[in-house]
């Protein structure tokens, strides 16, 4: 072989290897293009789950270790007598309008209402026109997570009406009120709240800690269920007569028919 034509041999093996390196930095030697977009795709989706993942549970747990809001304005309304069994009953026996509400402290309806005519109600009632009866029942206790908080809040409602502090610590809870399905407050939270309205005798906490009115509560849960009026939560009756509390002007309307 001459000179020129190993000349010749050597400059095709070089442009080979050369055409191989190429082929090989554009995909062709290892993972395909596909592939690696593939791969990119699989690690971002999980980062998303993960993230789900994380967001779900911080929402879902987003009243742990937190402090209830005290709402004070309206404690003027209570006295240490209003609690009557299961039920806690505010306002003067000869008001003309006499209300009964069922509720849960967990209902988001519940909350509608007390949002739109919680207050007043309120004012109604220390203007002598209203006295309500307030039922508050543990319809939603399997629907927080972890199931309960129905009845412990109904039951530390009952605890701070013994307190005189019924109405403040009610709309503490509305105000501040957990989603349904996620996690309630414990019961530290809630005499914590007690405590913030000016609950200081020992026996309120004793109260939440034991669920002392838990029976009780559960009874009326299960006598009301068998009433017929009883539309689920809210349930407001005037006369045993069904209220439309939607409807703008409810309570003036009930006022003024009774003269």
């Amino acid at each position: 072989m001459g000179g020129a034509e190993r000349t010749a041999r050597k400059r095709r093996q070089q442009q080979s290897a050369a055409s191989r390196a190429v082929t090989q930095a554009r995909g062709g030697g290892g993972p395909s293009r596909k592939t690696i977009v593939s791969v990119i795709a699989v690690v971002v989706l999980a980062a998303v789950v993960i993230g789900g993942v994380i967001w779900t549970n911080a929402s879902k747990n987003k009243t742990e270790g937190t402090t209830i809001a005290p709402q004070t304005s309206s404690a003027a309304l209570d006295t240490a007598d209003e609690r009557q069994g299961a039920v806690v009953v505010s306002g003067k026996a000869d008001a003309k309008v006499k209300l009964d509400i069922w509720a849960d402290f967990l209902c988001p309806y519940c909350g509608q209402l007390q949002q739109r005519s919680g207050q007043q109600i309120e004012q109604q009632i220390q203007a002598g026109n209203v006295q309500v009866t307030y039922h508050m029942i543990p319809l939603l206790n399997d629907k927080s997570d972890p199931p309960g908080y129905s009845l412990d809040s109904a039951n530390a409602a009952l605890c701070a009406a013994d307190q005189g502090k019924f109405t403040p610590f009610h709309d503490s809870l509305f105000a501040s009120q957990p989603e349904e399905g996620k996690r309630g407050y414990d019961k530290a939270q809630l005499i914590k709240l007690g405590q913030d309205l000016g609950i200081t005798a020992p026996e309120f906490a004793a109260c939440v800690n034991a669920g002392t009115y838990d029976d009780q509560l559960n009874a009326a849960l299960a006598g009301v269920r068998k009433d017929p009026s009883f539309q689920g939560t809210p349930t407001v009756l005037h006369n045993g007569q069904m209220v439309n509390w939607t409807q703008d002007g409810w309570l003036d309307k009930l006022i003024s028919q009774a003269g």
